[in-house]
């Protein structure tokens, strides 16, 4: 591992499973002080000792990412911790109603869907912006989009495509608005990944292996590592000059 992050500060919304536990690590393992932030504290924990046991420097801050307050709070915590805020990935998201058509899904299904992937990413990255604003070298954020959404669309997941595809929209714009002042925002957007949401009820892990086979061109769910390899990459001084990109890793499922 490289030490592109050492000394810098990370935070990462949705640490507590999956995809944000991985990119947490991940982030540690290259040096950085990371911050992890959910809504539920046991999870979060989790991902404390994992970074702790690889030697790690971290702080876990249990925030809903639907509540302004709370995001301010857990963006003014790292910055108390750390001294600042370099990295941000706003990762939390959720998938309600999936394989039900769009004219089934309850209103309270999309109404969270709206509230957690759509408005929690807007409030996310008005607290994170105004901080690396105020920072000499500014800061770089990260959110987790989807394949599903811009990229493509699947039956039974149209309410969740069009929050995702809201994400690579807010994404773009944001840079936009927000590259003179020193931040650089991007998207990465995973395909099947190696979590608990590519599984379909009830399927075993050699059930999602034998439908990936089929589903993707390369055969197989890409790892949490990989998405967080994607993600590190942006947030790094590798990517200086990549602003508003939508980074798609899926595997081939929209080439």
């Amino acid at each position: 591992m490289t030490n592109r992050f050492s000394g810098r500060t990370a935070l990462v919304t949705g640490a507590g499973s999956g995809i944000g536990r991985g990119v947490a690590l991940a982030f540690a393992r290259e040096g950085a002080n990371v911050v992890v932030a959910g809504r539920r504290r046991e999870p979060l924990d989790e991902t404390v000792a994992l970074i702790e046991r690889a030697g790690g420097k971290t702080l876990a801050v249990t925030a809903d990412v639907t509540r302004a307050d709370d995001l301010r709070g857990l963006v003014a915590g790292a910055v108390d911790r750390f001294g600042a805020l370099d990295v941000a990935v706003n990762n939390a998201g959720v998938l309600e109603a999936g394989g039900q058509p769009l004219a089934d899904v309850p209103e309270e299904a999309w109404r969270r869907m709206l509230d957690i992937n759509v408005t929690g990413v807007l409030l996310a990255l008005q607290a994170e912006v105004a901080q690396m604003r105020t920072q000499p070298g500014g800061g770089a954020v990260v959110n987790i989009a989807s394949r599903i959404g811009v990229h493509s669309r699947v039956p039974g997941t149209t309410a969740y495509a069009a929050t995702k595809a809201a994400v690579s929209v807010l994404t773009r714009g944001a840079a936009l608005d927000h590259i003179a002042d020193g931040v650089r925002i991007n998207a990465v957007s995973p395909g099947p990944t190696a979590t608990a949401m590519s599984f379909k009820p009830g399927e075993t892990e050699a059930g999602r292996a034998e439908r990936m086979r089929g589903a993707v061109p390369l055969g197989r769910v890409c790892t949490v590592e990989e998405v967080a390899a994607a993600v590190l990459y942006l947030a790094s001084d590798d990517a200086a000059s990549v602003v508003g990109t939508d980074l798609v890793v899926d595997g081939g499922s929209t080439a």
